[in-house]
């Protein structure tokens, strides 16, 4: 909300020339500033500058909903994009939540892009199919989308949609692929992405993966928190997802735990040296963006490794416990194989595993 325009908040054109002038472009501008500074700086008068403030606290403030509201809203929106996975659907409450930000975290060939793919698919499926009927804008920063895969997808997965004559064409020309090569160039993307939304009617936005892109400067520099140059982009990407009621799902990949980090709360007890090798190294695998990118997504499903298998787990959503699915990845994109999931308690919930299954082997 804060990085709403001012000159789209119909205030009266010589207050919004004004600003403009002085550059103080965004509600974030203007309501950092004190009234008094506002008024030495626009030069206006005390009683012109309140009013400009109030206008503009009353665009940028979200109207507040009573509970019951939003429960109304859910009901009558339908609220959720499917995933065709019926027990992941039942346990995100339907599937993936519109106007929120859902994280996919795993190690790389895991299944994660797989996942995103066939997901494109479904918001571009007509309604009567389950789908959103939209567009997609697909940002992929490490070029692993694959046009020729989301078309194998849909066939196996659509057989009676993709085998009518040009709609296989049609549904694909409905997905945007843009591809960043840089931390600016995808700032620059969403800050032409809100015009982007309204002109295309897009129904769902993809990053794969949020992580690359800033690989390259965490290599370069270790100065600062590793997560903090996607501070603006994490506040954006959910203010889309509010303003435009779509879901933006990302992906995050993931690194090795150091060992600082390995006990760094006090509930966690004292550092055991004595403990075997083999349990440290399961639990060395964490999200490589950091807790405060964790903080701030909405629902995050793990995909992991372990036991022989592959699993996608519930590990943050307000809606659902915490549960691990197992699945595998077939020419129809992932396939449960099993749609009761097993609760996962404790430790397990933050931990990501990539033991006992070779992730490439399929």
């Amino acid at each position: 909300m804060a990085n709403k325009l001012i000159c789209q908040m119909g205030l009266p054109s010589s207050m919004a020339n004004i600003f403009a002038a002085r550059n103080i472009t965004t509600a974030k501008d203007a309501l950092s500033l004190p009234e008094v500074d506002l008024m030495a700086l626009l030069g206006v008068d005390l009683d012109q500058v309140r009013s400009a403030v109030t206008r503009i606290s009353e665009i940028a403030c979200p109207p507040y909903q009573t509970a019951l509201a939003l429960m109304e809203d859910r009901v009558s929106s339908g609220g959720h994009l499917p995933t065709s996975l019926r027990g992941l659907d039942e346990a995100l409450c339907g599937g993936i939540p519109l106007g929120a930000l859902t994280e996919l975290v795993g190690p790389s060939g895991i299944g994660k892009t797989q996942f995103c793919l066939k997901l494109s698919l479904l918001a571009t499926l007509p309604a009567c199919y389950g789908g959103l009927n939209g567009r997609v804008i697909y940002i992929d920063t490490e070029s692993k989308f694959s046009s020729h895969r989301m078309i194998e997808i849909g066939e196996n997965s659509f057989p009676q949609i993709f085998r009518s004559e040009g709609l296989a064409q049609k549904m694909a020309g409905r997905i945007i692929v843009i591809r960043p090569t840089s931390l600016s160039d995808f700032t620059q993307s969403l800050q032409q992405m809100k015009l982007t939304l309204l002109q295309n009617e897009v129904k769902l936005i993809i990053v794969d993966s949020m992580a690359a892109l800033i690989s390259g400067d965490t290599e370069r520099s270790t100065a600062g928190p590793r997560q903090h140059p996607l501070r603006w982009p994490l506040s954006f990407l959910k203010s889309i997802a509010e303003f435009s009621q779509i879901p933006v799902v990302v992906t995050n990949q993931v690194r090795s735990q150091s060992n600082d980090e390995f006990l760094r709360f006090p509930f966690q007890g004292q550092r055991n040296d004595t403990c075997e090798n083999t349990v440290r190294l399961e639990s060395h695998l964490i999200a490589a963006l950091g807790i405060q990118w964790a903080h701030g997504v909405n629902i995050r499903l793990v995909f992991e490794a372990h036991s022989g298998h592959r699993f996608i787990k519930v590990a943050k959503s307000p809606l659902s416990r915490a549960v691990a699915f197992p699945f595998i990845v077939e020419s129809s994109g992932i396939s449960l194989l099993s749609d009761e999931g097993t609760d996962v308690s404790g430790p397990e919930i933050s931990r990501i595993h990539c033991q006992g299954h070779n992730i490439f082997a399929q």
